[in-house]
């Protein structure tokens, strides 16, 4: 059975910068086309800034065209969807399991196969980069046998 993460709000506040805590404590937006992430094409895994854990791979976002980073599908069950009838719209939220952050909305436009598109705020993920695959040698380096 997987264990929530549960702090107070002051632990929250104390933890992520302003911008963080107003987007995954107070379910805010950051203004599109102005997060770290939305034009990144970086591989590796989208992890929660709040708590880490893993959200989305690299290789299931897209360039949506909205302003924010867009993503087919979630990695495993890592997210857990909400209804959200905020401005006066219905939306489904998204937020992480681990530790109920608010991460952004899903919607039923996003490309095939899962026409879906996980639109997420920059700074609700941390990037854990892949790193480069080292060089191949290049031949025998160090003298005569």
């Amino acid at each position: 059975m997987d264990q929530r993460i549960t702090k107070t709000e002051d632990e929250w506040r104390r933890e992520l910068t302003p911008a963080q805590y107003r987007v995954l404590r107070q379910a805010g937006t950051e203004p599109p086309f102005a997060g770290e992430y939305f034009d990144c094409h970086d591989d590796g895994m989208y992890r929660c800034a709040a708590c880490g854990a893993e959200l989305f791979r690299s290789d299931t976002k897209f360039d949506s065209g909205t302003g924010w980073p867009s993503f087919t599908e979630a990695a495993g069950s890592a997210v857990e969807l909400h209804k959200d009838l905020s401005h006066g719209m219905l939306r489904t939220e998204v937020r992480c399991r681990a530790c109920g952050s608010h991460l952004g909305h899903v919607f039923n436009d996003g490309p095939r196969p899962t026409g879906k598109r996980f639109c997420i705020n920059s700074c609700a993920l941390d990037l854990d980069r892949t790193p480069a695959a080292a060089p191949a040698p290049t031949g025998a380096e160090g003298g005569a046998a």
